[in-house]
């Protein structure tokens, strides 16, 4: 009759069956700085840092961070649901971002803080989107502004008793380099930019209708 297993002769024999598989210390995930307890590599930090900070990642504009994000996106939504935000992945439009995960039910914190647009930025939306459609609806591919062309059009909503034509122009200038900054306008060259598919992610085709209908109620007012 054969002798019973011990609780040391259990493991030997577990470790000889292959139930044990051991991990060398070699295998560990680098330190990317001294008390590094994180477990993502370099390159998946660094989209889920871009995440954080920017509005959005543009495939077109930063392919690497792209591809990065689809391979480890999975761990990436983890991270960012760790933190009660939900992240968007438009394959479609080449694009993500993020949102604040809100609950009636959960007492969510909240991360992420609304930015609004100050009343030229919106303006300048308004305008880009509307071209945007426009030529996506004529087949275009791709649809294009002059600063002159947002300029006259923009200013037609400002106060007609404001005489300060430079301090409006500036805003409008502002307000084009905020949206350069956040990836719905590509500058292409000086004062020819490109807009870019995030335009209709930050106005909805319902949203521009609603803005539209203000905007026209706000020049009826001061006619």
């Amino acid at each position: 009759m054969s002798e019973p297993v011990g609780p040391d002769d259990s493991w030997s024999a577990g470790v000889a069956a292959g139930f044990i598989d051991p991990v060398s210390m070699e295998e560990d995930p680098a330190e990317l700085f001294a008390g590094d307890a994180g477990t993502l590599e370099a390159d998946v930090r660094r989209v889920l840092v871009q995440l954080l900070r920017r509005k959005f990642l543009l495939a077109e504009k930063n392919p690497a961070q792209w591809r990065t994000l689809l391979e480890n996106q999975q761990i990436i939504e983890s991270r960012m649901h760790d933190l009660f935000v939900r992240l968007v992945v438009d394959h479609d439009r080449g694009v993500a971002y993020k949102q604040q995960v809100r609950s009636v039910e959960l007492d969510v914190p909240i991360l992420l803080k609304d930015d609004p647009y100050n009343r030229a930025e919106t303006l300048v939306l308004v305008h880009l989107r509307t071209v945007f459609q426009r030529e996506r609806g004529t087949g275009e591919t791709s649809a294009r502004v002059d600063i002159e062309e947002l300029e006259q059009t923009v200013l037609t909503y400002f106060d007609p008793h404001d005489h300060n034509l430079a301090r409006r122009q500036q805003e409008v200038r502002n307000a084009v380099q905020r949206l350069v900054t956040e990836g719905l306008l590509t500058e292409e060259s000086a004062g020819r930019y490109r807009i870019t598919p995030m335009v209709e992610v930050v106005l909805s085709t319902e949203k521009l209708a609603e803005l539209n209908q203000w905007l026209r109620e706000q020049n009826e007012a001061t006619a």
